[in-house]
């Protein structure tokens, strides 16, 4: 770049322009070793933060032992839309999750509540019946990690419990 501007200089007919010229580059070239000074001081490091370490479900209920066999691991992403209600189910398997956008309301067959906000983990209930709620005017983004096995659904549905 330098070799162009004094090119460039060397073409023009007028001193004024060559200096003026050369501050520029003196200050692309100033502005070039203040980033690359602060990338050299200021390095990205990867950052790990444990949102949630637990046995138990969001009820207090503990997690059932771990299947014998193979397992199968499953991620997936829910979007459920402002006012939507899941209908009853259970998982006859573990699962977990980080809701990403929105507001969750999960509701125990007992009548049980908790609320899920935007960042927070969950762990689900296994073998209990429950459904969920959009109650926000946003949808809910919800990414889950089930710990399944080969051929087992990962929700069971209730649809003879009618939702209020």
């Amino acid at each position: 770049m330098i070799v162009a501007i004094l090119t460039l200089c060397s073409t023009m007919t007028g001193l004024t322009s060559c200096k003026n010229a050369n501050k520029q580059q003196d200050n692309i070239t100033q502005e070039v070793e203040n980033v690359a000074q602060d990338s050299v001081s200021t390095p990205q490091k990867v950052e790990s933060v444990e949102l949630i370490r637990t046995s138990q479900s969001w009820d207090g209920v503990e997690l059932p032992d771990y299947f014998q066999g193979r397992p199968e691991l499953v991620a997936v992403k829910y979007v459920f839309p402002a006012g939507q209600k899941l209908g009853w189910h259970h998982h006859p398997v573990m699962n977990y999750g980080i809701l990403v956008q929105g507001e969750l309301t999960i509701i125990g067959q007992d009548g049980q509540e908790k609320v899920v906000h935007e960042g927070e983990p969950v762990v689900e209930m296994v073998n209990t019946i429950h459904h969920g709620e959009n109650r926000g005017s946003k949808p809910v983004i919800l990414y889950m990690f089930y710990l399944s096995q080969k051929d087992l659904p990962l929700a069971v549905q209730h649809p003879e419990i009618p939702l209020e």
